[in-house]
């Protein structure tokens, strides 16, 4: 407006040309043009009058195009659209006609879905998507990471917080883990559907690495735990797309509430256990979950309770129990390995492909998808578990594997090889016990030369060692090289009144000398 009056004053006063006021004033002359044009329009003279203030000046040259104002016609309640498209099978076109019965001389349609777009952008609900009631329940890790102490030696270490959010009602969900492990992210979830109290029918993760094996835009690959977890709770899984973080918004916003308004208000308090800290975030939660949000009016937790919580399944199945899974082959001991222990299957599945399914106290196999066995879960390594019902009831059943068969297969490498063998498998209740271990035992030829492993299973014979690993660990340290008759032999210490037994410590006895 002050370059009006200035382009008024040095027109009238100064009688500048165009091009020297618009130098002066730093417009262009095109502006400088208008300027004068509207003013005489407007009938303006110099000087202007006092009282005329530039909002006035301004009104005077620019005056507003007459609009024909729209006639007021009833508006409807956006709040209960917006909570009426979340049930299943309600369009806005039908709500819109619904409108039209009872308002006939209302809005149009397209002016009707202009003014609820309108309303949209000026709402918690910004979400172009509309999710269904019940259908879908997105969920992720938080970014922001929370520190734990430990008392006893004032270590730090980082754990991570798991979040979700259903479609419709938003309602969140928070809670803290120790890691962002398989097991971490189905604790999550299962912790999710209890606090929920019901079960969506659509879980909507990203794509981290313990959840989806092969990330793919349009076949998208589950873990193994992750897909008998679906099964279990009868969920569909469907990821979100790489790289399309509008596939999974409602849990980007959960997890934006989660960190400004739960976590942030945490930062200078120090946690000495992730329990301590699961209480604090439980209580952020509350809170947030009975803030009223805008457009509905409701907090999370009510607008959960009418729209998403009826139209839900009820939690009547048991609480998953995580397990892991591993591709593995019976072996002709028919069994199976874990860990280092192995557990044995019919002798009929020798050699078949079979899946092992192992829980915190069981460990099953299933063979083409049907459970063949289960055991108690072992942590001894090295062991065997296994069931007599298992094994052949006469060892002609299956005449590939015999035990005469292997001592051949070893006497091709050397007498104490295949002394050795039988050495094996004589310690055994069952010689097919064995069967692997001495297997295991001829093929260290193929890695080290027969003459290394015949001099290997001589020295293991002098030192009555009859396992699998005194061999390998003779031919990893070169041991076999040596002579066995240049070793130490050892002697057995005779009972000498210089020497302290369990006597001498248990009464404090000291020796003769």
């Amino acid at each position: 407006m002050r370059k009006i009056r200035e382009v008024l004053r040095l027109h009238n006063v100064v009688n500048a040309s165009r091009r020297e006021i618009a130098l002066a004033v730093g417009i262009a002359r095109s502006t400088v043009a208008e300027y004068l044009y509207r003013s005489e329009a407007a009938e303006l003279r110099w000087p202007l009058p006092v009282n005329l203030s530039d909002e006035d000046l301004e009104r005077l040259l620019f005056p507003p195009s007459p609009t024909q104002e729209e006639s007021p016609r009833p508006l409807p309640d956006w709040a209960k659209v917006q909570t009426d498209l979340s049930r299943k099978g309600v369009t806005l076109l039908l709500l819109w006609h619904e409108y039209a019965k009872v308002h006939p001389n209302g809005y149009g349609y397209s002016r009707y879905a202009s003014l609820y777009r309108e309303w949209l952008e000026k709402t918690d609900l910004r979400m172009r998507q509309h999710h269904k009631a019940g259908e879908k329940l997105f969920v992720d890790f938080v970014g922001l990471k929370m520190p734990i102490t430990d008392p006893s030696t004032g270590e730090v270490r980082v754990v991570s917080v798991f979040a979700s959010a259903m479609g419709a009602s938003q309602r969140i969900f928070a809670k803290a883990y120790a890691s962002q492990t398989v097991e971490s992210w189905l604790e999550g979830n299962a912790d999710a559907f209890e606090f929920y109290g019901a079960l969506a029918e659509i879980l909507v993760p990203d794509n981290p690495k313990p959840c989806v094996t092969s990330p793919d835009r349009y076949e998208p690959g589950l873990n193994e735990s992750f897909a008998e977890f679906a099964r279990h709770y009868g969920l569909a899984v469907i990821p979100a797309r790489p790289k399309k973080p509008r596939d999974k918004a409602k849990v980007e916003n959960a997890v934006l509430q989660v960190e400004r308004w739960v976590l942030a208000p945490l930062r200078d308090r120090t946690f000495f256990s992730l329990e301590e800290l699961n209480r604090e975030i439980a209580a952020g939660i509350e809170w947030l979950d009975t803030r009223l949000m805008k457009g509905p009016n409701l907090s999370r937790r009510e607008f959960f309770e009418q729209i998403d919580l009826p139209a839900m399944r009820p939690l009547n199945m048991p609480r998953y129990q995580f397990a892991t899974w591993k591709r593995a082959k019976v072996a002709p001991d028919y069994c199976v390995e874990f860990e280092g222990h192995r557990y044995s299957v019919p002798y009929t599945l020798y050699g078949r492909p079979a899946d092992i399914r192992v829980s915190s106290k069981l460990v099953e196999v299933f063979v083409d998808g049907i459970r063949v066995c289960g055991h108690p879960r072992s942590l001894v390594r090295w062991g065997v578990t296994r069931l007599d019902i298992h094994m052949p009831a006469a060892h002609g059943e299956l005449a590939a594997w015999t035990p005469e068969r292997i001592q051949n297969w070893a006497a091709q490498t050397g007498p104490s090889t295949k002394e050795f063998v039988g050495r094996m498998m004589g310690g055994k209740r069952h010689p097919q016990q064995a069967f692997r271990s001495c297997m295991g035992v001829i093929k260290l030829a193929k890695s080290y030369t027969p003459e290394r492993l015949e001099a290997a299973c001589a020295r293991a014979l002098h030192y009555r060692a009859t396992t699998y690993r005194n061999i390998k660990t003779i031919l990893e340290k070169g041991l076999d090289k040596e002579e066995v008759a240049n070793q130490p032999v050892l002697i057995e210490i005779p009972t000498h009144s210089n020497v302290r037994g369990a006597l001498y410590y248990a009464g404090g006895r000291t020796c003769a000398n």
